[in-house]
């Protein structure tokens, strides 16, 4: 399946200044394997030692929370749209 992956400003140094790249996959733990293939050092800002998304990193499928899907073992279709997206924090004081 080929999906979408919205990079954010952050991370465009990985991917050569793109904001979107293609990717083969058929979960997002398969999606985010691609990524370290195609660009090393991707998958190290996304998930931690354990596997498991970062704290301050969000996941989103077609503008839905993967926290609220399957997580990792999400199912891909051909077309989805994966954005991520880091946290902000910060404010007034």
């Amino acid at each position: 399946m080929a999906i979408t992956v919205r990079v954010p400003t952050p991370l465009r140094r990985i991917t050569n200044g793109q904001g979107e790249v293609q990717v083969q996959a058929s979960t997002i733990k398969e999606a985010i394997e691609k990524l370290e293939e195609a660009y090393p050092g991707f998958k190290e800002r996304l998930v931690d030692e354990q596997g498991e998304v970062r704290r301050f990193v969000n996941l989103y499928l077609n503008d839905e929370d993967i926290r609220f899907l399957k997580g990792l073992d999400t199912e891909l279709k051909d077309g989805d749209v994966l954005s991520i997206v880091p946290a902000i924090a910060g404010g007034y004081r």
